[in-house]
Formats: C-alpha cells, structure tokens, sequence
C-alpha cells in the first residue's frame, strides 16, 4: 500500500474508529463532535462552507478506502459519518444539548435512511458512500431546528 492509499485509509477510517467491531458509524461520528465543538463560534455562513468543505473532502478519502478494502461501503469507512456531521449543526448553538440532539438525530436518519438517502447509495465510489450521509444529515438539521424552536420556546429561551 502507498504512502496516499495509507494516509488514506487511516483518515477514512476515523484515524482507527472504523475499526470498533459495533457501532463504528456512531463512534467515527463522535470526530464530527469533535469538528464542530472546533469551528463552531463561527457565523453560519461559514458553518455551512466549512460543512460543504468537509463532505467533498469525504468523497476521495472514501473511495480510496472502498477500493483498498473491496468491499463496497465497508463498515470501517467511518469518514462519511464524520466529515458530514456539521451539516447537522449549521446555524445551531453550540449548546450540550443542542449537539447532543444532532448526534442522536443524524445517528438515526443514518441508519434508517429516509428517501432519496437509501438510494443515492448505489452511487458508484465515495461518492455513494458521502450521498447518502448528506442527505441523512440535511434531515437531522431540518428536525434539529424544528426541535431546537420548539423546546426554546418552551422553556422560554
């Protein structure tokens, strides 16, 4: 394996998170926390740039793993988890359980997948492997605001 095809597989992998026998989406994910909690006290224009910024970089990361393992969306490749979750937090606070929210949201949206996510999957390369998280993930921002309006409202925020 070359040195690119390593660097590769190494970030794809969640720098090792793909590798959890359970649940490795949901721990690579935990570097998306990671992400925002880094850039977060930006304007959301930029959150949004920086989200868009990171699910391309996503695409090559992910296909070059695709085709080191062989095997098509491998459970290892965790970088789509990863590198989407900003979308999920864009103009949102930076509040504990705001982004706790997000996580559990875009955790399930992942899993269940609501159209067109499902199907974007058959996409060839990384790029079906990302499709479908960002469009998982644009559901999780979309119930992620609705959720965060209605629960300030209540407590009077």
């Amino acid at each position: 394996m070359n040195m690119t095809t390593r660097a590769a597989v190494f970030f794809a992998t969640g720098f090792g998170l793909g590798w959890s026998p359970v649940a490795s989406g949901t721990f690579g994910s935990l570097l998306g926390v990671g992400i925002v909690l880094l850039v977060w006290p930006a304007p959301w224009p930029l959150q949004a740039l920086l989200a868009l910024a990171t699910s391309l970089c996503a695409i090559p990361l992910c296909d070059a793993a695709e085709r080191h393992f062989g095997k098509k969306d491998d459970h290892r490749i965790v970088a789509d988890e990863y590198l989407t979750f900003p979308i999920c937090m864009i103009g949102l606070p930076l509040i504990p359980w705001v982004v706790g929210l997000a996580f559990v949201t875009n955790r399930v949206f992942d899993i269940i997948k609501p159209p067109p996510a499902r199907g974007l999957q058959r996409l060839n390369g990384g790029l079906g492997i990302v499709a479908d998280d960002v469009f998982s993930s644009l559901y999780s921002l979309a119930l992620n605001h609705g959720l965060y309006w209605l629960i300030s409202r209540w407590l009077g925020m």
